[in-house]
């Protein structure tokens, strides 16, 4: 059955893997090979010429595979079976980690002498990298508030030799959200050429889909919902053109930051359950966050579900199908009271993170976001109050008792 007529629930257990190629193994097997037999000299020439971009594949052309830091089985299976997950994508990269693939797409995309905008707050990781990678560089970043469209619309018409534009929406933790189509429109009436990238990692692909929304990229830490589990680091970039995701696999050959073979395994393993997963988490989350709303010891809860703004309800309404897993409380107590919750909590753990079956909490000030200045925790709304939390799979109502009696002390 060709997957393209199937739904991705079918697609992503189907294609990339042909059992006959594995001694009639029904799931892929581990290839651990570091490097692999052409079939011929020619065939040798012919893979080196398409793995560096010095000429194309043809039509249904499979290149014989060279050595595993370019590719390897595993790589390609998982990559095929990624697409039919993000609506719109006709192809992946996988990298080992999130953080790798951010890294590669920013290298890959701006050079000295160009721009790049992004929204604020993101990750700590990704602004850490744009301040201490990219910036020194020579490379000039813009950051915009999240949920700012009038804002990035006018950044993105008027910063000079703009080539990126990265959104992480929503954001973390504040979980304010970005338009992605405003930003998509406000890049295509420019004259200079610039891209779309989307950090959809709190949302998708079960529940935002940015490619048909206008983005160019979409970029995974795949060590969250994607795998699931809280036991592997990986990353991915979808896109709709390929060409984009050949750039990142020939600067990704350079970098060595392929995921490795065992890593790709797990990874495959785990996608036909993320839809099942993100959903048992998002109703979760949305139970306890409706009730956790209504202590008395909390000054707020950032839910989507519980947005009050009109036009980031307008954006929820447009962008995203359901609120997603993350929760982030304000406490009326300060650090000492979103310290003792997180000291008291029995069923959730106190780590970072986010997107695996069991719940975990974290002090974003203290730990993810700890890397930005104080100028830009003010500028981003993230205070020594809050604690983010990522719902897992666990019963709600033993979550919300777990979280109800770290409440009470």
């Amino acid at each position: 059955m060709s997957a393209h007529r199937v739904r991705p629930e079918t697609a992503v257990l189907t294609r990339g893997f042909d059992p006959r190629l594995s001694v009639g193994a029904a799931r892929p097997p581990v290839y651990r090979s570091s490097t692999y037999v052409f079939s011929s000299p020619e065939a040798a020439e012919r893979a080196f010429a398409a793995a560096f971009g010095r000429t194309e594949p043809g039509v249904n052309e499979v290149s014989d595979l060279i050595y595993a830091r370019l590719s390897h089985p595993n790589a390609e299976i998982v990559e095929d079976q990624l697409v039919p997950l993000e609506p719109g994508a006709r192809a992946a990269a996988v990298f080992n980690s999130g953080m790798a693939a951010l890294s590669t797409v920013m290298l890959a995309l701006l050079q000295p002498g160009s721009a790049i905008v992004y929204t604020l707050p993101l990750y700590g990781g990704t602004h850490h990298l744009i301040q201490h990678l990219i910036k020194p560089l020579g490379i000039d970043a813009y950051p915009v508030d999240a949920g700012d469209t009038m804002g990035l619309t006018n950044a993105i018409a008027r910063t000079s030799n703009l080539r990126l534009v990265l959104v992480e929406t929503p954001a973390n933790p504040t979980l304010v959200m970005t338009d992605i189509a405003a930003a998509s429109a406000a890049i295509r009436k420019r004259s200079a050429p610039a891209l779309l990238a989307v950090d959809n990692t709190l949302l998708g692909p079960a529940f935002q889909h940015p490619l048909n929304l206008g983005a160019d990229l979409v970029i995974y830490s795949a060590t969250k919902f994607l795998g699931g589990f809280s036991d592997l680091l990986a990353g991915v970039v979808m896109a709709s053109e390929v060409e984009l995701i050949t750039r990142m696999r020939h600067l990704r050959s350079l970098l060595g930051n392929i995921l490795q073979a065992d890593e790709c395994w797990i990874l495959d393993s785990r996608l036909s359950t993320v839809s099942l997963r993100m959903n048992r988490q998002s109703k979760n989350a949305q139970r306890i966050a409706t009730r956790l709303a209504e202590h008395p010891a909390i000054k707020r809860v950032y839910y989507p579900s519980l947005f009050s703004d009109p036009e980031q309800c307008r954006i929820r309404d447009a962008q995203t199908d359901f609120p997603g897993s993350l929760i982030t409380l304000e406490f009326k107590g300060g650090k000492p009271a979103a310290f003792d919750f997180l000291r008291r909590l029995t069923i959730a753990r106190n780590a970072v993170s986010l997107g695996g079956l069991e719940s975990l909490a974290c002090h974003p000030l203290t730990t993810t976001h700890s890397e930005l200045t104080p100028e830009d925790l003010a500028r981003a709304g993230i205070n020594e109050s809050m604690v983010r939390i990522s719902v897992g799979t666990e019963h709600w109502r033993d979550l919300l008792d777990d979280f109800l009696s770290a409440l009470s002390g």
